[in-house]
């Protein structure tokens, strides 16, 4: 479970427990202390919690010694229960997710990349039979090649995690797992930062994902996500393959609809290629749609881009279990060899940006005074979208707070 799934999955409402066990008793404690507003006895209430915890994870193989060391003088940070509890307010239609993620910049790092890691991507090839720009397309958008891992130390947001009232017991495992990896030397405790619900690396894994997926690639004796891009790339060819990957299977393509179409769709919806092509779409490029079978995809609907998505665009959803995201990652593995994008228009009049006009809008709303933090990171975050809401009032357009076209160009001044 990568990030991205984590993120989604941590916002579902929680289920009740039949009974509660002495550890979730130990979380209800953490948990009112914190929300009473009394941080001295959120303080004691979580060094109980990590008491009681302790025999749990060394019944589930963790050392006494790493879990003493990694827990000793530990704080609890109360902004993961927010970060976690946080119902997201904005909505991003999917040709604004798209564009800040499969942009020319992110094209163009990926090349650089699958040039320079050539040699680590061939043998993960070799030995997972997953094609090296599908795995450079995950690294693209999981964390940017390797520039935005996160920054909450692992230990701490998963021992508060495991010590609240919000899906203690996912936390916990999470937790013990992460503490496992320390003590077996595959990254050292400084080194596992990431998402506030412990995803990590240049790939963005779970600790209880790295566990059963991770692989060494470099010979060095150790699982590092972190510090080696070899073992990253190989986990995720990993990952991929076991979540279903055929080899020398394409993950899709772009197709084109009849007019006027209203026959079946669904990515689980899969039927022999002899039948959609009897229904009229054919490959937007004109090549026979092969054989096989596949599902079709209309992400926005029979007005926009249409997609014929086969099992391999399945084991690629596996990794964060959302349609927009594996598509990202499909669509991007597709440029990096070569491919020319996508061929219909997405059904907008104000298409969404790239990363690069997302910064250009960003300077430009700081120059008016917009409060951004400083920041031109191309980030779309809670204050640009104030920033954006507002000079949309001000300027007659719907405050809807979307970093699209039409607020560029009228921040332009055009």
């Amino acid at each position: 479970m990568t990030r991205a799934r984590i993120d989604a999955f941590a916002q579902a409402p929680s289920r009740r427990r039949k009974s509660a066990s002495p550890g979730s008793r130990l979380g209800a404690a953490l948990a009112l202390a914190l929300f009473a507003g009394a941080p001295p006895a959120f303080a004691s209430a979580f060094d109980a919690c990590l008491s009681g915890l302790r025999p749990l994870a060394l019944r589930e193989g963790v050392s006494a010694s790493t879990y003493d060391r990694a827990t000793a003088g530990l704080a609890p940070n109360p902004e993961v229960f927010d970060l976690a509890r946080a119902q997201p307010e904005f909505k991003t239609p999917i040709w604004d997710y798209l564009a800040g993620l499969v942009d020319e910049e992110r094209v163009a790092d990926g090349r650089a990349m699958a040039a320079k890691w050539a040699n680590a991507l061939a043998a993960a090839e070799r030995r997972f039979g997953v094609d090296g720009p599908t795995i450079v397309a995950v690294w693209g958008v999981e964390s940017n090649y390797g520039r935005a891992f996160g920054n909450r130390p692992l230990i701490q947001s998963l021992a508060t995690l495991s010590c609240g009232d919000y899906r203690a017991a996912y936390f916990r495992t999470e937790f013990f797992a992460a503490l496992k990896i320390i003590d077996r030397g595959d990254v050292a405790q400084a080194d596992l930062v990431g998402s506030w619900a412990g995803a990590f690396g240049h790939t963005q894994f779970m600790p209880s994902t790295f566990l059963r997926t991770a692989v060494d690639m470099d010979g060095d004796g150790r699982r590092d996500l972190v510090n080696s891009v070899p073992d990253a790339l190989g986990s995720t060819a990993a990952y991929l393959k076991k979540a279903g990957w055929v080899s020398g299977l394409p993950w899709g393509y772009e197709v084109r609809l009849p007019q006027g179409y209203s026959g079946p769709s669904g990515r689980k919806g899969k039927q022999p290629m002899a039948q959609w092509a009897a229904r009229g779409i054919v490959r937007v490029d004109g090549r026979p749609l092969g054989a096989g079978s596949a599902a079709l995809l209309l992400p926005a609907g029979p007005n926009g881009p249409a997609f014929l998505v086969t099992k391999n665009f399945d084991a690629i959803f596996s990794y964060n279990a959302a349609e927009s995201y594996a598509l990202a990652i499909a669509l991007l593995s597709d440029r990096l060899r070569g491919g020319r994008g996508l061929v219909a228009a997405w059904p907008t009049s104000d298409p969404g940006l790239s990363r690069a006009d997302r910064r250009e809008l960003q300077t430009l709303l700081m120059r008016r005074g917009y409060d951004l933090d400083g920041k031109a990171d191309g980030v779309i975050g809670t204050k640009t979208r104030q920033a954006i809401a507002d000079f949309q009032r001000r300027n007659g357009l719907a405050p809807d707070g979307r970093a699209s076209l039409s607020v560029l160009t009228a921040a332009r001044g055009r």
